[in-house]
């Protein structure tokens, strides 16, 4: 086999490029004349801005421009808008506040942007910023999700007086209610998911570049769907043709969901650049980042399982409050609503019912965070079994062995929104348990009793869906060289697509990978693309990629024939050879490209030139499974937690490279574990002041924070793609959320503690225990 074969553990080419330093981030779009912008954000949370005097800044040496919501408003640009799909109470459709990139009214959360200040070099606009004077009238201010709905809580918009922008239903109420009316057990609990931060290792930036003799603007911008976004912007804020517009995204230093949101400066620095007659490049600070980034999760759910006398699931209810920030962003309605299938796990639960009420709160808006949706809806059905568990005295494995779907029972309807392919779910726990030593658990945690240490153990079988059904676009576009450049409607930030992609080419047609050249993320080389998100590239991306390689096949092949003078039936590609079957002889699939650009060597009627493409949509999502099994010992007179060990077997499909696929694992669990054990966004009560404003404040975790990961592959491969692929980008953090609350809950269950909320900061772990004691 190819070493750059499909199924092979290969390095990623992308790296040696990235580490020497030569990397294409949005720091390094340099154009000539650029000028610089910085955004001065508002630092109350709701106020009136009743003036904005910037004479004084505009009197400063390198000061170019001062720009507000007035002059916005005066060159007839538009409002940063984005789908409707949910419905409010009433039946009407979803509130949807108006946003225009910059407010010239009202600021309704700390950071909005209030006015852009364009100059000769950053500090210059810093300096200058200081000096323009923004009058504000204080507002009420509201930020608590859960009671952002209270009759006595003040509307954020008049046109939403009571702060619910939407209200999505599934499932069957009735049902559910008669159900646990007349279940044997029901375990009732509310979950508060926190509000989280990305933090990804690239801060946001953009580089706006109007060029009047085309009308024609290009942005550089890190972002995940440059052609959905460039559709956005030309019709909704700029009122321009699709083909006066180029978004070029370059590498990514991580986005995680989080640069997937259309932000106010990314039009901002394109019109800035229309304004002043040059090049407008804005840098987003790490500290800037913290009110200027969408933050993610932030929902409290209230949660009834009702199970019958022997441990088997009768009926889910959940009940959501989830926060959309004071605007909604492009896709923020997502995440509370479009993974809730994810509350039916890998279980037979015949009833379920969620409502979610999507609420606004003067705070940043909410997006897509790795999961998106998909690990609270986890969270909540695997912590629940595990209170099951514990309060009808059965051991959570077993519980779970009660109610996995079977294999034979494919393709299962779940009484949500999904319904499943393939599975093995039963296969996939007991692999996980034999890899973690289940068995032996009671004696590790023995051994830490009698060192003073509490022992817990966490278990998660969590299922996900990932590439949804969007359509993906690949061309392959060979040179008379030979050489081939792939374009891709992928956008690259991290995750080895130029490795994986280069994989496929090298199996179907046998070439080295130097010859290949992967282009992604720009929407004037590449035709057309749906972008990078909710683990859809390996799945759609290389199909695509797939497709097109097989119609170069099929052209190649022609040439073949004709040059060898033999049936095109007798021809086949081995090896990078084009062989006559049953001779020696053959000729290389480059000498084929080659002579597909000589007109004289084609066979009559063939037009010249090697350039292929090819959409692949899949009929259905995919649906990746695992089970996390995680250790940790908690120091009770501390609150300390450590993690021991970590096991892990995941189902995601064909794994096109083994590496990138535990690459892609690892890194998902550190940001499921992160948010159980310490990270957290604090807004403060009255104020809506930031209170985790930066690194200081707001903890992130680190290498030394964990223990060995033993990751290992249950493939069950899925009839949705040509490769039998299913996603992996977001399976750690589905798995490792619940598998980690669930490890230290069940540690602190010995001094009487049932239930602790995530961050499990040791100050929350010490109170708890601290509690329980005093009521025991």
């Amino acid at each position: 086999m190819m070493k750059y074969a499909v199924g092979q553990a290969v390095p990623r080419t992308e790296d040696p490029r990235l580490l020497r330093g030569h990397g294409n981030y949005i720091d390094d779009f340099i154009l000539p004349r650029q000028a610089y912008a910085y955004m001065l954000r508002s630092p109350y949370a709701h106020a009136e801005i009743t003036s904005i005097d910037a004479s004084e800044a505009l009197a400063q040496p390198g000061v170019i421009a001062v720009l507000t919501g007035e002059d916005y408003e005066a060159d007839g640009m538009g409002e940063i808008t984005g789908p409707k799909p949910r419905k409010r109470r009433d039946g009407s459709p979803m509130f949807r506040p108006p946003r225009p990139a910059l407010t010239k009214d009202r600021a309704r959360h700390v950071g909005q942007i209030v006015a852009v200040v364009v100059a000769e070099s950053v500090d210059i606009a810093k300096s200058a910023s200081e000096l323009v004077f923004v009058d504000y009238d204080s507002l009420p201010v509201t930020v608590a999700t859960d009671q952002a709905t209270d009759p006595e809580t003040p509307a954020i918009w008049d046109a939403c007086p009571d702060n619910e922008a939407f209200f999505y239903e599934a499932g069957d109420k009735r049902s559910v209610d008669a159900a646990l009316a007349g279940a044997a057990h029901v375990v009732k609990q509310r979950f508060v998911i926190n509000r989280i931060n990305a933090n990804s290792m690239e801060p946001r930036g953009a580089l706006g570049d109007y060029d009047p003799r085309e009308d024609h603007y290009t942005i550089y911008a890190g972002i995940q769907r440059p052609w959905a976004w460039r559709t956005t912007l030309c019709k909704n804020l700029f009122h321009i043709p699709e083909n006066k517009m180029r978004l070029v995204t370059g590498d990514m230093g991580g986005s995680f969901g989080m640069k997937g949101a259309i932000y106010p400066e990314i039009p901002l620095v394109a019109w800035a650049s229309k304004r002043v007659g040059r090049p407008v490049k804005w840098r987003c600070e790490r500290s800037e980042g913290f009110v200027a980034d969408d933050h993610a999760r932030d929902n409290v759910s209230d949660v009834q399982l009702g199970l019958d006398e022997d441990g088997k699931f009768l009926a889910l209810k959940v009940e959501t409050s989830a926060a959309l920030g004071a605007y909604v962003s492009f896709m923020g309605m997502g995440p509370p609503t479009g993974n809730i299938g994810g509350l039916a796990g890998v279980y037979t639960t015949p009833a379920a019912y969620v409502g979610v009420s999507g609420v606004l709160t003067n705070t940043s808006p909410l997006s897509p965070y790795r999961g998106a949706g998909r690990p609270e809806a986890s969270y909540i059905i695997e912590r629940m079994i595990n209170l099951a568990a514990q309060d009808m005295q059965i051991d959570p494995a077993e519980l779970r062995r009660r109610n996995f779907i079977p294999p034979d029972a494919f393709p299962y309807k779940t009484p949500l929104t999904f319904t499943y392919d393939c599975g093995e779910f039963e296969k996939v726990m007991d692999r996980t348990m034999e890899k973690a030593d289940y068995a032996g658990f009671a004696a590790r945690r023995a051994e830490s009793e009698a060192q003073g240490k509490l022992r817990g153990i966490g278990m998660s079988c969590t299922i996900e869906v990932a590439a949804a059904v969007q359509p993906e676009t690949a061309e392959m576009r060979f040179d008379p060289s030979g050489t081939v450049t792939v374009l891709v409607g992928s956008t690259p930030h991290g995750q080895g697509h130029e490795t994986i992609y280069k994989q496929v080419v090298c199996e179907k047609l046998g070439i080295e990978p130097e010859a290949i050249r992967v282009i992604e993320g720009d929407t004037e080389k590449v035709s057309f693309g749906t972008g990078t998100g909710g683990s859809r590239t390996a799945a759609i991306g290389s199909s695509a990629v797939l497709m097109a390689t097989e119609k170069v096949i099929d052209k190649t092949s022609k040439i073949a024939a004709h040059m060898l003078e033999a049936s095109e039936q007798d021809i086949a590609l081995e090896d990078g050879k084009f062989v006559i079957a049953g001779t020696d002889r053959s000729i290389d699939f480059t000498d084929a490209a080659q002579a597909a650009f000589s007109p004289d060597k084609l066979p009559k009627g063939m037009e010249p030139g090697l350039y292929e493409f090819g959409t692949f949509i899949p009929e259905a999502p995919n649906f990746p499974n695992g089970c996390h099994i995680v250790e940790v010992e908690v120091t009770p007179d501390t609150g300390e937690i450590a993690l021991l060990r970590y096991s892990v077997v995941d189902d995601c499909g064909v794994e096109l490279n083994p590496l990138l696929v535990k690459g892609q694992v690892h890194g998902g669990i550190v940001q499921g574990a992160g948010q159980a054990l310490m990270e957290h966004m604090v807004y403060e009560e009255g104020s809506g002041q930031l209170l985790s404003g930066s690194f200081m404040d707001y903890c992130m975790p680190r290498a030394d924070d964990f223990c060995y990961f033993d990751v290992s592959a249950h493939p069950v491969p899925t009839q949705t793609n040509p490769f039998g692929v299913k996603g992996v980008g977001e399976a750690g953090t589905v798995g490792a959320l619940a598998a980690v609350m669930n490890a230290v809950n069940d540690a602190l269950a010995a001094r009487g503690v049932r239930h602790v909320e995530m961050p499990l900061t040791p100050e929350r772990v010490w109170r708890a225990i601290q509690d329980a004691s005093k009521a025991a």
